[in-house]
């Protein structure tokens, strides 16, 4: 069973996406019709035996970032930052309290040398974007800390956080290590690096370039990867070494009683 949606853990940030607390109630909704259907005793295993996927937090803070001039100083990123995370817990506390035992986790991958944000500073760009930079360092400075918490204080509570923020920043400087040729270039879109979101979009009166060979490029638009680059990186979650993702790995969870 596979419940996934496009979101934010905020909800001042449902304008773009489904915020965490509307899928949490969602995500309740299809536990009592697993129940309804299956019973009580058989929905507690599977509630169990599943793992819980958490790829969040890098819309919120691409949001607060560019919406707000209010993130003028390290105290007010850092309350940002511990919202977030925050939220994060709360939720993940939620399922356990639903019968997950078993969670992945992915920090805010390099999202500040996407194409889309690389080219928002005209005279460096290609260069990662400082201001993005700063909070996604923050965020996924404190949030192990807070996996280690729920750790040590629900019982049984097992998971896998695979650093995509170090993954994704080492395709975009070394993309031929990986197999691609375009490391900051986007394959569709318009603009330096493609780097404009226009791909598919005809409307806004900009045409947009979309490049021959996909295969060739770590991201497909502005802000979002190739299908090839998804798939080295579902390896890497799936059964990466600790220093990439631990202190499990999805296939170690899946094997856990």
């Amino acid at each position: 069973m596979e419940c996934r949606s496009f979101g934010g853990i905020l909800f001042r940030t449902v304008v773009l996406v489904i915020d965490l607390g509307t899928q949490l109630k969602s995500f309740k909704t299809v536990k009592r019709r697993v129940r309804s259907a299956l019973g009580e005793a058989e929905t507690k295993r599977i509630f169990s035996r599943a793992v819980y996927l958490f790829n969040i937090g890098g819309n919120d803070l691409f949001y607060a970032l560019f919406q707000t001039s209010s993130l003028v100083n390290l105290n007010a990123k850092q309350k940002l930052v511990d919202l977030i995370i925050g939220n994060t817990t709360s939720v993940v506390e939620e399922v356990y309290k639903m019968g997950g035992r078993k969670f992945g986790f992915l920090n805010v991958g390099a999202y500040d040398c996407a194409p889309a944000a690389s080219i928002l500073d005209t005279a460096n760009i290609g260069s990662c974007n400082k201001p993005v930079t700063e909070l996604i360092d923050l965020h996924n400075k404190k949030f192990p800390d807070g996996l280690r918490r729920l750790q040590r204080e629900l019982s049984g509570f097992k998971y896998a956080l695979h650093d995509y923020r170090t993954s994704l920043l080492d395709r975009i400087n070394n993309p031929s290590k990986y197999g691609f040729k375009e490391g900051n270039k986007a394959c569709c879109g318009s603009g330096p690096l493609r780097g404009m979101p226009t791909c598919g979009i005809n409307q806004t009166g900009l045409s947009y370039e979309l490049c021959e060979d996909v295969t060739n490029y770590l991201f497909f638009d502005s802000a979002h990867l190739t299908e090839k680059a998804h798939r080295q990186f579902a390896e890497l979650i799936w059964s990466g070494p600790p220093n990439v993702t631990g202190p499990y790995n999805l296939k170690a969870l899946f094997e856990l009683n």
